[in-house]
């Protein structure tokens, strides 16, 4: 059974950081390319950042040079680093992966940004 478990989001003034984790399990997160997307209110769910097998990584325009997306494949988790937050980051950020033709969403963390 795929799971995926998000955690680390909460409230956070403008230009503060946060660090999301979702850590995986039923798969082998070592081939895994994982992502994080972000839904806002009233809004279509957006990627925000991936990262694949090998480590390589791509993002959002929105949210470059201000999140960084890495994974620990001992702990099975992948991490989005955000910096410098802006109040137009804030949504619910959900982890992803396609495992066997199947995709898997976590249940999604909270990030609100506002003063």
């Amino acid at each position: 059974q795929v799971q995926l478990v998000e955690s680390g989001g909460g409230l956070v003034q403008p230009g503060g950081s946060l660090r999301l984790s979702c850590k995986a399990s039923g798969i082998n997160f070592r081939i895994a390319t994982m992502g994080w997307y972000r839904q806002a209110p009233g809004e279509q769910r957006e990627l925000v950042a991936v990262i694949a097998e090998g480590g390589s990584t791509n993002y959002a325009d929105s949210v470059k040079g201000r999140f960084t997306v890495s994974r620990d494949n001992v702990y099975r988790t992948v991490y989005l680093q955000m910096q410098n937050l802006k109040p137009e980051d804030t949504a619910v950020y959900y982890c992803k992966t396609n495992w066997r033709g199947n995709d898997y969403w976590g249940q999604g963390t909270q990030v609100t940004v506002s003063s």
